[in-house]
């Protein structure tokens, strides 16, 4: 009985610590130190730099987040249940974590920073600006634009030396396509919601990013999405592994 219990024991052990499962990882290589970005699913982001832990849009439908370290800093882009959830945020949530967010979803969080469009600050030495994050197009049943133009935002996060954009739900707005000297962006690719292939590209071949990282995406539009990056080689397509 007690060899069988010895079993179970470990076996139920075994499990637990391959209950997480493993998340595409990439590095951005910078003199003033490297990002190293983690995907955690849909428009969740995890990015370490100087020591510090920083998340975009966690969500817990993706990942047990009470196994991720606990925030230094936390953006929310706006206040869809996707992009806002308050069970993530607590999960990451220290004393010392700094979070910001739209107005709405500050509604929803009740604590934090809000940033509107057209913001800049800088804290603990990340350099923030907001930029306005909507839908041109697309609309839902009712003839709403499923994102509103004020209600949501972009960020553009200053780590070092790179400058990083990460859109959150967003179309290929004049906002976007104005940007200049980004140096890795996360772009939407998303229907209805965001951008289809055609818009993302048009977004790229307008602010030039170094680097493009396609997110919160269709797994089924990346073949498009790859054949018309081919006529932007200025532009490198990076693409998760999972």
């Amino acid at each position: 009985m007690k060899t069988f219990c010895i079993i179970i024991l470990s076996t139920l052990i075994s499990m637990a610590a391959h209950s997480q499962k493993r998340f595409s990882k990439d590095t951005l290589k910078a003199s003033t130190g490297d990002v190293i970005i983690t995907f955690i699913g849909h428009g969740s982001l995890l990015l370490e730099w100087d020591e510090k832990y920083i998340y975009i849009d966690p969500s817990s439908r993706k990942a047990d987040l009470y196994q991720f370290p606990k925030a230094d800093m936390l953006f929310v882009t706006h206040h869809h249940g996707d992009h806002c959830d308050p069970s993530a945020l607590k999960a990451l949530t220290q004393d010392k974590t700094k979070t910001f967010m739209s107005a709405i979803a500050h509604e929803i969080w009740g604590q934090g920073m809000v940033l509107s469009p057209k913001q800049q600050v800088s804290i603990d030495d990340v350099g923030i600006t907001t930029i306005a994050a909507y839908n041109i197009v697309n609309k839902n049943e009712q003839g709403e634009l499923f994102h509103i133009e004020g209600q949501c935002n972009s960020y553009i996060l200053t780590l070092g030396k790179l400058r990083l954009l990460i859109a959150g739900d967003t179309e290929n707005t004049k906002e976007l396509k104005e940007l200049k000297n980004i140096d890795a962006a996360f772009l939407p690719m998303k229907l209805p919601y965001t951008m289809n292939p055609e818009m993302v590209v048009d977004a790229v071949k307008a602010f030039k990013p170094k680097i493009l990282y396609p997110y919160h995406y269709d797994r089924k539009l990346l073949p498009e999405l790859q054949e018309l990056m081919k006529n932007v080689p200025e532009v490198e397509l990076r693409i998760k592994k999972n």
